[in-house]
């Protein structure tokens, strides 16, 4: 009887328990047979993350009491076409660049404490800045329509994601929301060049209410070969039958001997039954002696067998001049010549 009672306190507690906190197994498996013509060579390929990044993730939430809350993240970028994991970097430089074999959590690895004062998030994360670039672009940074102000831009390893970072989101306050984050390139302090090598700060605030969402972003990122302030403005309206969005990004180098950057995009994101017709229009300039520039055009097609597994296509050709030779899926084209990419894939998540 005794022992019955005890099994039914265990019971009890583990039960409590459970309800205070969660862990989710997450995911997403995305194939691409990836077409790259270029005026030097051409290539074709099995490759993942057309639409969806391929991932493995877990995040768990424990409700603490009093409003606050604990949680944490670990999600790793995946390469389903060959089963190998992505590659991370350790310090945001490229002497800290690790993986490629098995998996690395290099997505995400954060853990947060969070509460009506918003939330604390420390770990390897996305970056500020980075934010605005893949939520105004129609194709979300994935595949061969990629915003060309991503592709070519300046922003170097942490252009979209930043190891060692402290970061900090404002709560809910109607329709405003805002990021701040602090990323460490966690050196000696020995007064050499590259003391602060892989450091750096970066912000975001914006506001979305209904049809309208418009960011800012700015950050700063200390490298040895000169420091590069990244800012950006995007917005998108939805007019229901269509959604327009715009992005305005630019980089400055502090380096005399290294070129500034600035770029557009102009995108549409249209439902049509049970797909969508992405398209997007955007150019980036490196200037330095002359100003190199590429403009890309990407159309897209993306039909939800359901809503976890959906048929994608994408076209892009990306156009070059002033010294620019910039290609699509892997193709290698001349200076000032063109390239064209084509994806085909099919995405599921989990």
């Amino acid at each position: 009887m005794k022992k019955s009672l005890v099994a039914l306190a265990a019971l009890a507690l583990v039960g409590a328990a459970s309800a205070q906190s969660s862990v989710t197994l997450f995911g997403v498996v995305d194939a691409t047979v990836a077409f790259g013509n270029g005026s030097v060579s051409n290539k074709t390929q099995l490759t993942n993350s057309g639409y969806n990044s391929s991932r493995l993730g877990f995040r768990g939430t424990e409700d603490l009491g009093g409003g606050l809350n604990a949680s944490f993240w670990l999600e790793a970028g995946v390469n389903n076409d060959n089963g190998s994991g992505a590659n991370t970097s350790t310090n945001n430089q490229a002497t800290g660049a690790t993986g490629g074999g098995g998996l690395t959590f290099n997505r995400r690895s954060t853990v947060s404490l969070g509460g009506a004062f918003g939330e604390a998030r420390l770990g390897r994360d996305y970056t500020p800045h980075f934010w605005n670039q893949t939520v105004f672009d129609p194709f979300g940074t994935n595949g061969v329509g990629t915003t060309q102000t991503l592709n070519s831009g300046l922003g170097g390893a942490t252009a979209v994601r930043a190891s060692n970072s402290i970061g900090y989101f404002l709560p809910k306050m109607g329709g405003i929301y805002g990021q701040a984050q602090l990323y460490m390139g966690e050196n000696n302090k020995n007064g050499a060049a590259t003391e602060k090598d892989g450091g750096g700060a970066s912000m975001r605030v914006g506001y979305a209410a209904g049809p309208i969402n418009a960011a800012f972003a700015y950050a700063e990122t200390k490298f040895a070969a000169g420091n590069i302030k990244s800012t950006n403005i995007g917005a998108s309206y939805d007019l229901g039958v269509a959604k327009l969005s715009g992005l305005y990004t630019q980089d400055k180098n502090s380096s005399v001997t290294s070129p500034d950057g600035k770029g557009y995009l102009l995108g549409v994101n249209a439902p049509m039954g049970a797909g969508e017709i992405r398209a997007a229009y955007s150019t980036y300039t490196t200037e330095f002696v002359t100003d190199s520039k590429s403009k890309k055009l990407a159309l897209g097609y993306v039909h939800n067998l359901s809503k976890r597994t959906a048929l994608y296509t994408t076209v892009a050709r990306v156009s070059n001049s002033g010294g620019a030779a910039q290609a699509l899926n892997g193709a290698v084209t001349g200076v000032n010549n063109n390239s064209t990419g084509v994806d085909l894939g099919v995405k599921h998540s989990f």
